[in-house]
C-alpha cells in the first residue's frame, strides 16, 4: 500500500483496496546507490619566494639582480639561508621542521621581530592545516590585537575565514567572501587557489543543490545532497593525505639534489607555481608561455622531476578544465591535461598519478572505458593507495561492472579498513550484485566506524523491510534519523516501517514530520492518506489524497486512493469519478476496477459491475477477488455454471477461505451438482468446523443424495453442538422424517 521506496521489497496489505498501491510502486523503483566521489585534484603550489636570497658560493647576492648591495657577514649569511629554508619548508607544509628551525634561531636572537613574526605564522599555518579553524582564528586574533593592522595577519585570518565556512558546506557564501577578498588582491595565489578549490567543490555539488531545491516533490533529493555531502568529507580528507604525500617526495627530490641542481630545481619550481597560478586565472596563454619557460630551464637527465613538472601542470589543467567542462576553454584545458599526463607517464614510467589525472578527465568525461584503464594502472603502480582503487570501483560502478566494482571497493577496505565511505559503497555495489545479506554487513561495519552515517544507517533500513524485518528497520531508520532528523525519505520509510508493524499511530506522525518540511509533496501525501484510512480518520484522509492527486493527477495510484477516501465517507459518485481515473491512467490496474464492480453491483446495476469485474478479469483471469466478485454476481443472476466455473478459479487462486468454499458448494447445489457440493461443504467444515450453516446444508445434502445415515449424523452433530442455531426446526423435521 505505502509507496514502496526501496528495491525489491514487496507489500502485502489485507485492507480494502489497499494492496495495489503497493504493488506498482515497483515500477517506479529507485535505487539510492548512487554513491559517487568526484575525482581529486592535487596541485601543490610551491611559493618558494627565495631568489632574492641565493648565495653563489662567493657568498654575495646574484649579480645581475643585485649589484650594488652589500656582502653579507657569514652570520647573516647563514641565518638567511636558514630563513630562506624555513619559509620553503612552510610552503610546502613541513610546519614541525620550520619551527624547529625558527625555534633555534630565536634562541640565539630571542627578540628578533623577523623570527617572532615567521613563527606565530609558521603556527597559523599549521592551526589552518589541521582544520581547527576555531583555535586558529583565536590565536591569529591575539596576534592582531598587538599588530592590528599587520598585512600578513590579517591575510591569514581571511583564508582562514574562507576554509572555515567552505568546510561549512556553504559554497555560496565563501566564494561571496573570497571573491571580496580578491577585489583588493586579485593576484593572490593562495585566494586564487582556494577560489579554485570551492569551485570545484561547488561543481561536485550541483547535483545535490538541484535534488535539494526539488525535495518538497521527491524525498529522495534531500537524500542525494546528504551524500554528495558525505563524500565530499570523505574526499578533503583524501586530498589532504595524498597532497602531503606529493610535498614529501618533492623535499626528498631536492634533498638528494646538489645545491646546483637545487637552484635549478627551484627555479623550475616557481616557474610551475607561476603557471599554475595562470591557469587558474584562466590565463591560458600566460601559462603557455610560463610553463615553456619552466620546460627550457629543466635540469637535465632528471626525468623523474620533469616526470613530477609535466604532472603537476596535468592536473592543473585537468581542474582548470573540471571548472568549465562544457566550455571551449574547458575543452582546450582538457587537451593540454591529457598531453601532458601522457609526457609525463612517457618521463617516468612508475608514477602512478598522471594515470590518475587521466582517469579523472576520462571519468567525468563518462568515457567509463578509458576511465578504467587509467585508473587500473595507477593502482597497479601503487597498490596501496585508496583515492585510486576508490576511484577504479566508482568507474567500474558507473559502466555497470559489478563484481569488478566489488573487487575494488573490497581493496578500498583492505587499504583502509576503518574507512566507512569504502565499506559503504561496497555495500551499495554487494545490493546490485542481489547479495542483500554482504552488503548489510558492509553498512553495518560502516556504521561501527561512523554511528552518524545516516546514509548508512537508511540502507540498513531498506535492507531490513525487503527482508520483512519490519522493527528492524524502525530501528534503523530512527538512528539515520537522529543524526540527519530532516532526511525525507527515511522519515517516509519510518513510516512506512512503521505501518507494517501496525504502528498506524506513529507512522501518522512521522508523515506529519515530513510534511511539515515538505507540505506539497505528494507521496509523503499520498502516504499520509493511507495511514489515515487505516486510522479510520476517512474525512483527513480525503484532504491528503486530494493533496497528492492534484500535485500529480497522473498517478493512477494517487487516483485509487482518492476514490477508497472518498468511498470510506461515503462520497460515492467521487469515489467512482476517481475509480475510473485511475483505470484509464494504468489500464492493467486491477484494483479501481474490482472496487468500480462492487459499488455497481452493490446498486443492481448488473451490467456496469460485470462490465467492470470482467475487464479485471482479461487483465488477471486467475486473480481471487475478481473471480470471487464474479462468482457472486453470477450467482445473485441465478447463472449457476458461470458461478461455478469463477468460485473454482478462486479457489485455485486461495484454497484456505473457507466463505468461498461455501459459495462454491452453494453453487454446486443450485446448479444440481450434489456430489461436488457435498464435497466443497466438507472442505469448509475441514477449515470451518463449527460453520454451522454449512453443517445444516450438508446435512440436506446428503438426504439429496439418499445418504440417510450420513445426514442423521451431520444434523443431530450440529443439533447436539448449537441448540440455539436458527434453522433447528427445519433440522428436526428433516431428521423426523428420515
Amino acid at each position: 500500500m505505502l509507496k514502496d521506496m526501496m528495491e525489491n521489497s514487496n507489500l502485502n496489505n489485507s485492507n480494502k483496496g489497499l494492496l495495489k498501491a503497493a504493488d506498482e510502486t515497483k515500477k517506479h523503483d529507485k535505487r539510492l546507490l548512487a554513491i559517487g566521489i568526484t575525482g581529486l585534484v592535487f596541485i601543490i603550489l610551491l611559493t618558494c619566494g627565495v631568489g632574492f636570497l641565493l648565495l653563489d658560493r662567493f657568498g654575495v647576492f646574484d649579480r645581475n639582480d643585485h649589484r650594488n648591495e652589500t656582502v653579507l657577514s657569514p652570520e647573516e649569511q647563514i641565518l638567511q639561508r636558514e630563513l630562506a629554508l624555513a619559509r620553503e619548508l612552510l610552503a610546502s607544509g613541513e610546519f614541525l621542521q620550520a619551527l624547529e628551525i625558527i625555534n633555534r634561531l630565536i634562541a640565539a636572537d630571542p627578540d628578533n621581530p623577523e623570527l617572532l613574526a615567521l613563527r606565530d605564522r609558521i603556527l597559523g599555518e599549521q592551526l589552518l592545516a589541521s582544520g581547527d579553524y576555531t583555535r586558529a582564528l583565536e590565536f591569529i586574533d591575539s596576534l592582531l590585537a598587538a599588530d592590528p593592522d599587520n598585512p600578513e595577519l590579517i591575510a591569514l585570518r581571511n583564508r582562514i575565514l574562507g576554509e572555515q565556512i567552505l568546510a561549512s558546506g556553504d559554497h555560496d557564501q565563501a566564494l561571496d567572501f573570497v571573491n571580496r577578498l580578491l577585489a583588493n588582491d586579485p593576484d593572490n595565489p593562495e585566494l586564487l587557489a582556494l577560489k579554485d578549490r570551492i569551485l570545484r567543490e561547488q561543481g561536485l555539488t550541483q547535483a545535490a543543490a538541484s535534488t535539494q531545491a526539488t525535495a518538497s516533490v521527491n524525498g529522495e533529493a534531500a537524500a542525494a545532497a546528504q551524500m554528495q555531502r558525505e563524500a565530499m568529507a570523505a574526499e578533503a580528507q583524501m586530498q589532504r593525505e595524498a597532497a602531503e604525500a606529493r610535498r614529501r617526495a618533492e623535499q626528498e627530490e631536492l634533498a638528494r639534489a646538489s645545491r646546483e641542481l637545487q637552484e635549478k630545481m627551484r627555479t623550475v619550481n616557481n616557474l610551475v607555481s607561476q603557471a599554475i597560478g595562470e591557469v587558474q586565472r584562466n590565463d591560458f596563454a600566460a601559462a603557455d608561455r610560463t610553463f615553456a619557460q619552466a620546460r627550457a630551464n629543466m635540469p637535465p637527465g632528471e626525468n623523474r622531476f620533469e616526470a613530477q613538472k609535466l604532472e603537476e601542470m596535468a592536473d592543473a589543467w585537468y581542474a582548470a578544465y573540471a571548472r568549465q567542462p562544457s566550455t571551449s576553454a574547458g575543452a582546450e584545458a582538457a587537451r593540454r591535461a591529457e598531453t601532458l599526463a601522457r609526457e609525463s607517464i612517457t618521463k617516468d614510467p612508475s608514477r602512478a598519478y598522471p594515470h590518475f589525472t587521466l582517469g579523472k578527465l576520462y571519468r567525468d568525461q563518462r568515457n567509463w572505458e578509458n576511465a578504467i584503464t587509467a585508473l587500473r594502472e595507477a593502482s597497479r603502480l601503487d597498490p596501496n593507495n585508496f583515492v585510486y582503487a576508490f576511484e577504479l570501483g566508482r568507474s567500474y560502478f558507473s559502466a555497470g561492472r559489478f563484481a569488478e566494482a566489488r573487487s575494488a571497493f573490497e581493496t578500498c577496505t583492505r587499504i583502509n579498513p576503518q574507512s566507512e565511505i569504502g565499506w559503504y559503497n561496497l555495500g551499495g555495489t554487494l545490493r546490485r550484485l542481489n547479495r542483500p545479506n554482504d552488503a548489510l554487513a558492509a553498512y553495518r561495519r560502516a556504521v561501527s566506524i561512523k554511528d552518524d552515517y545516516a546514509l548508512a544507517h537508511r540502507e540498513i533500513g531498506r535492507i531490513l523491510t525487503a527482508n520483512r524485518d519490519f522493527q528492524g528497520a524502525v530501528n534503523a531508520y530512527t538512528n539515520a534519523l537522529r543524526h540527519s532528523p530532516n532526511d525525507i525519505a527515511s522519515l517516509q520509510e519510518l513510516g512506512w516501517a512503521q505501518s507494517e508493524t501496525g504502528s498506524h499511530a506513529a507512522a501518522e506522525q512521522s508523515f506529519a514530520r515530513a510534511l511539515q518540511m515538505a507540505p506539497n509533496d505528494a507521496q509523503t501525501n499520498y502516504n499520509m492518506a493511507v495511514v489515515k484510512l487505516a486510522l479510520n480518520k476517512n474525512a483527513e484522509a480525503v484532504s491528503f489524497a486530494s493533496h497528492a492527486y492534484n500535485s500529480n493527477s497522473n498517478n493512477a495510484i494517487y487516483a485509487y486512493t482518492l476514490g477508497l477516501a472518498h468511498e470510506s465517507v461515503g462520497s460515492i459518485e467521487e469515489a467512482i469519478a476517481s475509480y475510473q481515473r485511475a483505470a484509464s491512467l494504468d489500464r492493467t490496474y486491477l484494483r479501481p476496477l474490482i472496487n468500480l464492480g462492487t459499488i455497481f453491483l452493490a446498486r443492481d446495476d448488473f451490467d456496469e459491475g460485470i462490465r467492470n469485474l470482467l475487464t479485471a478479469h482479461r487483465i488477471d483471469a486467475n486473480n481471487f477477488e475478481v473471480n470471487n466478485n464474479l462468482g457472486a454476481v453470477y450467482a445473485k443472476m441465478e447463472n449457476w455454471a458461470a458461478s461455478v466455473e469463477h468460485y473454482e478459479r478462486a479457489i485455485r487462486a486461495v484454497s484456505n477461505s473457507s466463505v468461498v468454499h461455501l459459495n462454491l458448494a452453494r453453487a454446486y447445489a443450485s446448479a444440481g451438482d450434489l456430489a461436488k457440493a457435498q464435497n466443497s461443504y466438507q472442505a469448509v467444515l475441514r477449515l470451518a468446523p463449527n460453520n454451522w450453516d454449512a453443517l445444516f446444508e450438508l446435512g440436506k445434502t446428503l438426504v439429496s443424495l439418499g445418504m440417510a445415515d450420513d445426514a442423521r449424523h451431520h444434523l443431530s452433530d450440529l443439533l447436539e453442538r448449537n441448540a440455539a442455531y436458527r434453522g433447528r426446526a427445519e433440522a428436526e423435521r428433516i431428521l423426523a422424517g428420515l
